[in-house]
């Protein structure tokens, strides 16, 4: 069969969807007045914004009388799930590697679920003209770190290819630059298996859903056995093993980004199916008559969870449309049909829920994409998931590695070793230095944003969750306290020049507050409550302060996941579609101090 099915694997910033563009425009998928700019696979907001990609996608390209159906995958061990979900579409993987960093810890798990599957791998190592870059030192790391996961003999015997994605070249010798990247489609055409051809009743696991408008959920899949026909019946097996008489309606193949409709596909071939009901990620399409259901996709277990419950500030309902419980829990139930590695909890409360997931930037994407679509909520302290394991109560570990100036790599240290973090490795790298440790997950809550402040912005931080482990103990949280509005009004200027010299602020001037929202970081431990609504007294007397000028700090402005990560277990997040404020689950001063019994 002249079809090859690769998926794109590699640690975040490594290149992939950059390399994609080049296979995209090699192979002359647009046409000659169309403009497609760069990182044409990231197509949400959320993506273009953070320059990573999040969901995994296919696309199909024409190489010679080859077609490749490229699966670009998201590089954060976070959306781990979408990995795991789009390789059972693959054959082999090219393995995308930095020539500077080498193999990182996301390059690790991805790697490991490609082998653990058995895909053939070629090895693509990137950016070879940067400065100080050792191309030849990185093909024996990765090497070293293919054998440490065990692969087999034809999976350690990959080759090799060195180029550069952003400038467009590809090449087996790194010191040989070309004008184009053939030789990585040559090397795809030849090393990567053809599907293998396999008769007998159909049977297709459903790996991905899309969705329109006009037809409803459609199911894409690769057909794993058989040959699939438009207009049949087929069973639906859930992953429970129940078993429903459906029917397929229309069939789709990829070409380029576009769908073609077909009457029928083969095994091998990645396809979209249209007209079944009810179908789960992880369900098989079978036979009508005899149906066999395929081993399902098996994902992580999540090792984070955080409270979500309806906005309940004085504030509610001025920003957003979506904001009772009913709203909520109907789009959580939305999301659990495509996000694998999220589970949703009810709890004693109808407005709120325990949402768990692979970690605080997998959660927040899914925040930061309802409060985008006009959803108000507020959101507790993430909370890492204890697990008893023989009786021992243990929690997840996470290898860590830092990568920050030589100078100021002792901060770092510092402060991981009081997270509880173990330093497992230290290599000077020109004039950087990299770190790894093992840390508690809950000890990298907080952490980058203490690291930046702490390194000027020179840190670069990236985990992966390992293994549980025995608890470590009690680590210690943040030493600052809060500053809280004493009253609801508009923060004037002239009581925040006032209390500067009391802490740093979260609020621009002339903000609209409330009682109990947190506005600022106090400078000591322990929270105070402060008048920040508080006028000037205008009176017909001149004083000898009169006229002096006020000079206010700018304003600390979080994101979503220094938000979330900044809060204590008795404050929430408060998220609209135009603002993010941080508040006190007890809003009155009194009740904070009689300190009433609460779940949080």
């Amino acid at each position: 069969m002249k079809l090859r099915n690769i998926a794109i694997i590699a640690h975040v910033d490594h290149g992939k969807t950059t390399l994609v563009d080049k296979m995209l425009l090699s192979c002359k998928i647009f046409e000659d007045h169309e403009s497609p700019g760069e990182l044409i696979m990231d197509n949400n907001d959320l993506e273009k914004e953070r320059g990573i990609t999040i969901l995994a996608k296919n696309v199909s390209v024409q190489y010679g009388d080859y077609k490749i159906n490229i699966l670009d995958t998201p590089g954060h061990s976070d959306f781990g799930g979408e990995v795991e979900r789009v390789l059972n579409m693959a054959d082999g993987v090219v393995l995308l590697v930095d020539a500077f960093e080498g193999p990182m810890p996301q390059t690790r798990f991805v790697l490991a679920k490609a082998l653990e599957l058995g895909l053939k791998p070629i090895v693509v190592i990137n950016k070879v003209d940067k400065p100080n870059c050792t191309p030849d030192e990185v093909h024996e790391m990765v090497f070293d770190l293919m054998f440490s996961l065990e692969a087999t003999e034809d999976q350690l015997d990959f080759p090799a290819i060195y180029g550069s994605a952003k400038q467009g070249w590809m090449s087996e010798d790194w010191n040989k630059p070309t004008d184009n990247i053939n030789a990585l489609l040559d090397a795809i055409v030849e090393h990567i298996p053809a599907p293998v051809e396999r008769e007998g009743t159909p049977q297709m696991l459903i790996t991905s859903l899309d969705y329109s408008a006009y037809i409803g959920r459609i199911a894409i899949g690769r057909v794993h056995r058989g040959t699939l026909k438009s207009n049949t019946p087929v069973t639906l097996v859930k992953r429970d093993g129940q078993k429903v008489k459906s029917r397929v309606k229309e069939l789709f193949v990829f070409e380029g980004f576009e769908k073609r409709k077909v009457d029928s596909v083969s095994s091998g071939e990645i396809c979209a199916i249209t007209g079944i009901e009810g179908f789960d990620i992880g369900d098989t399409i079978a036979d009508a008559e005899n149906p066999e259901a395929m081993p399902t996709i098996r994902i992580d277990e999540p090792t984070m969870s955080m409270f979500f419950t309806i906005n309940d500030s004085p504030f509610f309902g001025k920003e957003g449309k979506f904001v009772t419980s009913r709203h909520v829990k109907d789009r959580l139930d939305k999301e659990l049909e495509k996000n694998l590695a999220l589970r949703v909890e009810e709890t004693d409360s109808a407005d709120s829920f325990r949402v768990y997931g692979r970690g605080v930037l997998h959660l927040s994407v899914l925040i930061e994409t309802m409060r985008r679509e006009g959803y108000e909520l507020q959101i507790g302290q993430p909370q890492v998931i204890f697990r008893q394991i023989d009786g021992v109560k243990c929690e997840p570990m996470e290898e860590l590695n830092i990568d920050l100036p030589e100078s100021i790599h002792g901060k770092a240290i510092e402060a991981v070793t009081l997270r509880k973090g173990e330093l497992t490795q230290m290599v000077p790298k020109g004039d950087r230095m990299h770190l790894d440790f093992m840390i508690p997950s809950r000890g990298i809550i907080g952490l980058r944003n203490y690291l930046m402040t702490a390194t000027a912005g020179e840190a670069v931080m990236s985990h992966r969750y390992v293994e549980y482990q025995p608890y470590k103990g009690e680590i210690p949280g943040r030493q600052n306290g809060s500053l809280i509005a004493l009253e609801t009004g508009k923060a004037i200027p002239y009581s925040l020049n006032n209390l500067q010299d009391r802490g740093r602020f979260f609020i621009p001037p002339n903000a609209e507050v409330y009682e109990g929202q947190v506005v600022g970081e106090n400078n000591r431990p322990g929270d105070l409550t402060v008048n920040i609504t508080k006028t000037k007294k205008l009176s017909n007397m001149r004083s000898a302060g009169a006229d002096d000028k006020m000079r206010i700090a700018p304003h600390i402005e979080f994101s979503l996941e220094e938000a979330l990560e900044y809060i204590q277990g008795d404050e929430y997040v408060e998220v609209t579609p135009q603002s993010i404020r941080l508040r006190k689950i007890l809003l009155r001063e009194a009740e904070r101090r009689r300190g009433e019994k609460i779940n949080f």
